[in-house]
């Protein structure tokens, strides 16, 4: 078998509300176990989530609307 070679995007998404540890757990555990995400990973300080994906499988709305059904609205920048 050969190696394959995966084309991945990276997201930085704004998230205004984003206050807490409970706020990370939420939207890490909604975005890591979707089809295409590589890893999601929540900086509080920065008020922002970053996402490794892969566009072929996910696309950045969806992305958004994962954090979206958490509850935490994305902000203007998103």
């Amino acid at each position: 078998m050969g190696s394959e070679v995966l084309a991945v995007s990276k997201a930085v998404v704004s998230v205004p509300e984003i206050s807490c540890a409970a706020c990370e757990s939420a939207i890490e555990g909604a975005l890591n176990p979707l089809d295409g995400v590589h890893a999601a990973v929540v900086d509080i300080a920065a008020k922002r989530v970053s996402v490794d994906f892969d566009e072929a499988l996910i696309g950045r709305d969806a992305l958004i609307a994962a954090i979206e059904g958490q509850g935490y609205a994305v902000g203007a920048d998103g």
